[in-house]
């Protein structure tokens, strides 16, 4: 057995919270959530962290190790230079309930302002049958877990406090396999352009380097989308176009006709 130094930022306020220092008890194979729950079971039972499943599917032990959002569960204390003392916060970009557990609610609120699949209800059964190919880029938006860490680690959420301007990387997502799906009828544009503030985005790919799900956030969601948008609300032949037959832009009340 060996020991390693874990230092847990606690507290139920930002201010006033402290780093308590805890030397642990470790053996091969361990995470940093394992030696979380030997630090609740011999020195701190009252250390608050959330979990479920502890195998990388459920989203709910994100935190910041070392600085960097991550899951609890899939880190593992191998990872880092022994004798290296590892610390251990919640996420920033949330506010803090106590010790490692944030308040992640925002998340859901953008999530029911968002459009929801919105299929054809009589099309044939031959309209469900795709390309292999359609298949794929809609189930690489899929396979989040919603653990945040994208929504975390963005700057534009994380130090300029836009949630009521910017719907964040995991939204991005979530719009891209619904706009992208073969069977949507559903037009999410305008929404993205505004409300969810897709032009706060600068693609610095922050969000696809802590995906637990390895989905490429920024090349294969939000990129498409920008793309979308910007060809439909800042093409200069179609604002021209527009212009010309007088012509409100898309999502907008139609202009009066004289």
């Amino acid at each position: 057995m060996a020991e390693t130094i874990l230092w847990v930022l606690r507290g139920s306020e930002r201010e006033s919270a402290r780093w308590i220092e805890y030397r642990v008890t470790t053996e091969e194979g361990m995470v940093v959530l394992d030696a979380l729950h030997w630090i609740q079971a011999y020195l701190a039972p009252d250390l608050a962290v959330r979990w479920n499943c502890k195998a990388a599917k459920c989203g709910s032990c994100s935190a910041e190790v070392n600085g960097r959002p991550r899951l609890l569960c899939k880190t593992r204390l191998s990872d880092f230079p022994e004798g290296e003392a590892i610390s251990v916060e919640p996420m920033r970009a949330f506010p803090l309930i106590r010790d490692l557990v944030t308040d992640v609610s925002w998340n859901y609120r953008v999530n029911a302002r968002m459009a929801p699949f919105d299929p054809p209800k009589d099309a044939p059964e031959e309209a469900w049958r795709w390309q292999q190919e359609d298949i794929e880029r809609v189930q690489e938006f899929r396979r989040c877990i919603e653990c945040f860490l994208c929504q975390d680690v963005c700057h534009v959420l994380r130090n300029h406090e836009t949630e009521n301007e910017f719907a964040g990387p995991r939204y991005l997502v979530r719009a891209a396999g619904l706009e992208m799906h073969p069977m949507d009828q559903g037009d999410r544009l305008s929404y993205l352009r505004s409300d969810a503030g897709i032009g706060y985005c600068n693609i610095t790919k922050c969000c696809t380097e802590v995906c637990p799900e390895h989905i490429k956030i920024t090349d294969n969601a939000i990129i498409p989308l920008k793309e979308r948008v910007a060809d439909r609300y800042y093409d200069p032949i179609r604002i021209a176009w527009r212009k010309l037959r007088g012509e409100s832009e898309p999502g907008e009340p139609s202009a009066p006709q004289t």
